[in-house]
């Protein structure tokens, strides 16, 4: 044991130096003793131990400690998947004038509540309440950290200690164990469920309202269809059966879809502001998928169910920061001025054609070189984070293949890299999806697929 190298000795070592200078002296000296302990760990016998092979165990151990702190945190990383709202990925990548707007307006003190007229307190959240209003046509929003947050919110401020009516079809479970039966239960409301899994009719829910009825619910299946012999009552039915009965309808419309996407595969998911206009009192709905901005739950609706959900003290502990309200205000500004389509990464990535992909994809293999089996071939991309399932628009896919690799070791040294790039394997093939890949990122993809044939 005495061969092993001492902390001071460790610490003085390059690698130890540069953890130091980026991490501190404290931070070092924890790294150093963890890989020493390891090393003095493995030694078995008299025959384990070289003062020069021990050092290099250390080193290594400490740069494999590095190596799994590093991938534990937030990083960029690029996505090559072609799943567009990747939930492990952070879901919807930001637009410029969000990124903009979020370094700008609010990495420093901002006018979160202050009222630069007047002097005084305002409002928190005004203006992006303001936007989310004129582009649906409801009467009032606010807007919380995200739609699970939306959904608990809303039903205990209007539903607890009632009877919620809601068609089988729609108890589901939408990922991360969010299931609407719980959150029903947790927010006091009493579940009441009515129809069976592929059909409910309205006259099932004109049955089941009672003295204790209080509110209707309407969940979107996000992640999940039921197709073929099916039924539902539209909104619009919803609504008057609910106005005519003096009892609520919400509507959870899931992915937050502003603007209508059927021309790209997305037909079923709602579009709020008909929700609105066919009479839903409270439509809920994300800001970090379809809308393509960042994670939120927005409430939006007539305007004295709305009030009463931001007077209750929930409320405050549910809604969102500055950095977030900056983000949102900058994305549905691309919205309100036409710009959505190129503005928001999203609905660029979910309207790019085909075509586009294809010759993008020839681009950048025609940079890489030799030494690896690279070949385009045609497959599909995924909408994801639990939005249209059916929905796989057309792709073409860079399959990369290495002779003494599986696809699997390909992946492992792509992720590896200092700007990691996430990759799909499909039978034991690499596959590049450049519908995913923001086309300044292009280069570094070069860059990484060239060092798999080193």
């Amino acid at each position: 044991m005495r061969a092993l190298p001492s902390i001071d000795r460790v610490l003085a070592e390059d690698l130890f130096v540069e953890i130091e200078a980026q991490l501190g002296r404290d931070a070092a000296v924890r790294i150093a003793r963890e890989a020493v302990a390891a090393v003095r760990s493995q030694i078995e016998s008299p025959e384990d131990v070289d003062d020069g092979a021990l050092m290099q165990q250390v080193i290594d151990d400490a740069r494999a400690t590095l190596d799994k702190e590093s991938s534990t945190g937030v990083r960029r990383v690029i996505n090559a998947t072609g799943v567009i709202i990747h939930t492990n990925l952070g879901r919807s990548p930001l637009s410029a004038p969000a990124i903009k707007a979020v370094a700008e307006n609010a990495s420093r003190y901002c006018a979160l509540e202050f009222d630069l007229g007047s002097g005084k307190r305002g409002r928190r959240g005004e203006r992006a309440e303001s936007l989310i209003c004129q582009l649906t046509g409801a009467e009032a929003a606010v807007i919380v950290n995200n739609c699970a947050a939306a959904a608990f919110l809303t039903l205990k401020v209007l539903a607890a200690g009632t009877e919620v009516i809601i068609s089988r079809g729609e108890l589901v479970e939408i990922g991360g164990d969010f299931r609407v039966p719980d959150v029903l239960a947790e927010s006091g409301a009493v579940l009441r469920e009515v129809g069976t899994t592929n059909r409910t009719k309205l006259a099932d829910y004109e049955k089941a309202i009672g003295e204790h009825t209080g509110l209707i619910l309407r969940v979107h299946p996000s992640n999940f269809r039921v197709i073929g012999f099916t039924a539902a009552p539209t909104n619009a039915e919803l609504a008057g059966l609910a106005d005519e009965r003096g009892i609520t309808f919400v509507e959870d419309a899931g992915s937050g879809a502003l603007v209508d996407l059927s021309e790209y595969g997305l037909g079923d998911e709602p579009v709020i502001a008909r929700s609105i206009a066919d009479g839903v009192d409270v439509v809920l709905f994300s800001g970090d998928k379809l809308l393509g901005g960042v994670q939120a739950g927005f409430i939006v609706g007539k305007a004295k169910f709305v009030g009463k959900i931001r007077k209750h003290p929930l409320y405050r502990a549910l809604r969102i920061d500055k950095l977030a309200y900056s983000a949102i205000e900058a994305t549905l500004n691309s919205y309100a001025r036409g710009g959505h389509l190129e503005e928001v990464p999203t609905l660029r990535m979910l309207s790019a054609s085909p075509d586009e992909v294809l010759r993008r994809s020839r681009d950048l293999i025609s940079g890489i070189g030799s030494g690896l089996k690279i070949e385009i071939i045609q497959g599909e991309s995924v909408v994801g984070g639990g939005s249209a399932p059916n929905a796989k628009p057309r792709s073409w896919l860079i399959s990369i293949e290495r002779e003494g690799a599986t696809a699997e070791d390909l992946a492992v040294l792509l992720r590896r890299r200092p700007v990691p790039v996430v990759a799909r394997i499909s039978d034991d093939r690499l596959l590049l999806d450049l519908r995913t890949v923001f086309e300044d990122e292009e280069a570094e993809v070069v860059s990484a697929v060239r060092e798999l044939a080193a």
